[in-house]
């Protein structure tokens, strides 16, 4: 790091599984050795050691047969399970395979011996640019650092493409390893929900976690509110996924209620007088704003070109975790050159001169707030181009519809990411909350709905254009097509 300080040594805390160590061992001594580890039973090649997950859809015991038949030697598997007899291949029957997968995948990606310092951030909303944040905090006090999320995974001379914000435990073990050999120290990365309900982070220890908020999203997989934030909550409380330390929003009553039960992490926020980290927006325009700060009886003031009470939170999140590492306020600085994440409230430049902003807000939440932001910058009226994703939580429709007509002048409803559902049918179940809004178009094909949206600008409107942010794509039935709000933008203007 730079400026001489060192960071201590993180401790290994994915232990506690009741499981054979001999065995264990064995498989250990076999992975460190160069033998293959596969949890898809498709990729299983002679010698390798198959580990049957139990997933959301599919069990991974119903491949133990492919797995053998492919020529692995060992399967790993929970108990419980009736795994066949085959000579030549050894079964091991283990509490957690999940938790087991992160064991091995150490032993597997080389990371048993040195792991970077890894900064875990969930949340509804802001992961992704709160992540990029954190990553410029780092990054700019000279640590080389990575990041893995929604946006991209990233490190110093290496990007790719991201599938999900939350890899896979094995392919997330696989990128960590060749971060470690490249050099990485410290590493941002955006947990899911899902993920930490999944145990996709098994075997990687989280020095710092971050909590952002908790409102209404994926309740098609969690089933309700308090399931939801039971997911989000392992990151922090009693198990094998919980942070060293943590810094939580606890102007947001769930993470207040994480700070209740936790009492030595660090609460942030704007609002809370007994907040560690305190904020102020000290003032704002359509350039960014000046964000006073306090902590532990210091003060100091951020300016930045970011917009909106929600970066004012992601910035404070960002200085937190800064805080925790042992920068000074003065390392933290470097922030005010931080842009943000790709297609979070990105601003689309054109020769006409028009002000419009591509933002990934797709939750009735993040939508409130991206349109309260444009709002307070003064603009005549506000045009808000959004969706809602298929097979997705249908609940938050009308809520979404909600959220835009209370701040749009101008609301036109479209498709996001259709997938098997019909577009109509989701825009038929938008438009309840549609009731007080000023003016509703609607256009299902979103190609058109944009050039709708333009054409109805005028001088000093501001343009929203929201659901999708930096995705190049759409899913329109199993098809997944190349699509960017970006480049549509440009064709109508040009």
């Amino acid at each position: 790091m730079a400026g001489g300080q060192e960071m201590p040594a993180v401790a290994d805390r994915t232990t506690g599984l009741k499981m054979n160590q001999m065995n264990l061992q064995t498989v250990l001594e076999m992975l460190r050795g160069g033998t293959g580890l596969r949890t898809h039973s498709g990729m299983v090649a002679p010698g390798d050691v198959f580990v049957a997950i139990s997933g959301t859809r599919v069990d991974g015991a119903r491949f133990i047969d492919d797995a053998v038949d492919r020529g692995a030697r060992v399967v790993v598997h929970g108990k419980g399970v009736d795994a066949p007899g085959r000579e030549g291949v050894s079964f091991l029957a283990v509490d957690s395979p999940a938790q087991t997968l992160g064991l091995l995948a150490r032993a597997a990606c080389g990371t048993e011996s040195r792991l970077p310092r890894i900064v875990g951030v969930t949340g509804t909303n802001g992961k992704t640019t709160t992540a990029h944040l954190i990553h410029s905090v780092l990054s700019g006090n000279g640590m080389a650092a990575g990041l893995i999320g929604t946006v991209s995974c990233s490190w110093p001379g290496v990007e790719l493409a991201a599938t999900m914000t939350t890899p896979d435990c094995l392919s997330l073990h696989g990128i960590v390893g060749r971060m470690v050999a490249d050099g990485v120290e410290a590493l941002v990365m955006e947990v899911s929900s899902h993920a930490l309900d999944q145990e996709r982070t098994a075997g990687l220890p989280m020095d710092i976690g971050v909590f952002s908020n908790l409102t209404q999203d994926h309740l098609d997989y969690h089933g309700d509110m308090q399931r939801y934030f039971a997911a989000k909550a392992r990151l922090f409380l009693d198990g094998p996924a919980r942070c060293a330390r943590g810094i939580v929003n606890i102007d947001d009553p769930y993470g207040r209620r994480l700070k209740e039960m936790r009492p030595d992490l660090w609460g942030f926020g704007l609002d809370s007088e007994d907040a560690d980290l305190r904020g102020e927006i000290l003032n704002a325009g359509t350039a960014g704003m000046r964000l006073g700060i306090r902590h532990g009886g210091t003060t100091w003031e951020l300016p930045t070109g970011l917009v909106g009470r929600y970066n004012a939170y992601n910035l404070l999140s960002a200085v937190g975790v800064g805080l925790l590492l042992g920068l000074s306020p003065e390392q933290c600085a470097c922030l005010s050159r931080a842009k943000g994440a790709p297609g979070r409230l990105e601003r689309v430049p054109n020769a006409r001169g028009l002000d419009i902003f591509i933002d990934y807000a797709h939750t009735p939440d993040a939508l409130e707030k991206v349109s309260v932001a444009l709002k307070a910058m003064g603009f005549a009226r506000l045009l808000t181009v959004f969706g809602c994703g298929g097979d997705r939580d249908a609940g938050k429709r009308p809520l979404m519809g909600q959220a835009v007509a209370r701040h749009a002048d101008v609301v036109v409803i479209t498709s996001d990411n259709p997938r098997t559902e019909d577009p109509e049918v989701i825009l038929d179940q938008i438009e309840p909350g549609l009731t007080d809004a000023r003016q509703v178009l609607r256009e299902a094909d979103r190609r058109k709905a944009i050039a709708l949206a333009v054409e109805s600008m005028r001088p000093g409107d501001a343009l929203l254009i929201a659901g999708k942010g930096h995705e190049d794509y759409q899913v329109i039935g199993g098809e997944k097509r190349h699509f960017s709000d970006f480049e549509v933008v440009r064709e109508c203007l040009s």
